[in-house]
């Protein structure tokens, strides 16, 4: 086997991981907590088929792939909930690391592409950035909302906390910060926010 095809084997080994990364968010009609393999895989699914609600017209390849790829740095750096301020200080330390270890694994040209992709994703300034960045906001929002807001009232988690978290929702997508809106609004009125 030649040394790239190995390093390409290798990486995708190792991303396998991402499935025992548990995030906070439970799976819908309160199943046991999503892993971010699941969450990337379904936020990838979301962004194809609401595409439409764009604010700008997206290359949805590029979605898909930011999608697919956006939470690899935490097989590493471990999830950090959306709503804990505390380890949100250390997040983007913790996951720059580990985006060098973990992309380090594949073949430069490789690494440098998922590498941009990541960093084209966090920085949340293309088109597509931004529409990815809005289904990782709405993708929990709609899952924690067929819990019933378990999760938020786990967490005590408050109105304008998610507010504040879905002000990227918007840059992405008026309209489906719309339906944020009001789904927030909703958990507001039955005492889950």
């Amino acid at each position: 086997m030649n040394e790239r095809l190995k390093k390409q084997l290798d990486f995708a080994l190792e991303i396998d991981k991402e499935k025992n990364v548990l995030r906070q968010t439970h799976l819908s009609g309160h199943g046991r907590r999503e892993n971010d393999a699941e969450h990337a895989w379904h936020m990838a699914i979301m962004a194809y088929l609401l595409r439409e609600y764009s604010n700008e017209e997206v290359d949805i390849t590029r979605v898909m792939l930011m999608c697919l790829i956006h939470d690899i740095v935490e097989i590493e750096a471990g999830d950090t909930y959306a709503y804990d301020t505390e380890n949100k200080k250390t997040q983007k330390l913790r996951e720059d690391a580990a985006k060098e270890k973990i992309y380090s694994l594949l073949p430069e040209d490789q690494k440098q592409e998922l590498i941009a992709l990541f960093d084209e994703f966090e920085e949340c300034r293309t088109a597509e950035a931004k529409f990815a960045r809005a289904m990782d906001n709405l993708q929990p929002l709609l899952l924690n909302n067929s819990n019933n807001g378990g999760d938020w009232r786990a967490h005590q988690v408050r109105a304008e906390q998610v507010y504040g978290r879905q002000e990227k929702t918007k840059e992405g997508s008026k309209i489906l910060y719309e339906v944020t809106d009001r789904i927030i609004q909703e958990n507001i009125r039955k005492g889950n926010l």
